[in-house]
């Protein structure tokens, strides 16, 4: 695969059709799903002398090439008649996770201006 086709696949991969779903319709509800989309891609390449010791003596060679898309829901567009609402995803561990990140903020805080005060 040469860097060219890497390229293409990454922009055809991380596209509208990537982000939003299908639409569903029950009754006069229409919701389309969303996703937050991420990604990428690297090449490499090489040339030059191979030690003697190599079987393809003198000849130097190299190649690489890598991908990577990471997708999450985000939410919904629900669409009732002529109004559109969004309706984003909870994701309760980074809740969770922010408030640990906040009480130990709060902990250093307090015990910083505990010593302070003694």
């Amino acid at each position: 695969m040469d860097i060219i086709d890497l390229i293409d696949r990454t922009r055809d991969s991380i596209s509208a059709r990537s982000v939003f779903g299908q639409p569903i319709q029950q009754g006069e509800v229409t919701v389309i799903p969303v996703a937050r989309v991420m990604g990428g891609g690297g090449g490499g390449g090489g040339e030059g002398p191979v030690p003697e010791a190599n079987s393809r003596k003198g000849m130097g060679h190299g190649e690489g090439t890598g991908f990577g898309l990471s997708a999450r829901p985000a939410g919904a567009f629900v669409i009732r008649g002529d109004r559109v609402s969004w309706l984003p995803v909870v994701e309760p561990t980074r809740i969770i996770l922010g408030l640990q990140v906040l009480a130990g903020i709060a902990l250093l805080v307090h015990s910083l201006t505990r010593q302070r005060g003694h």
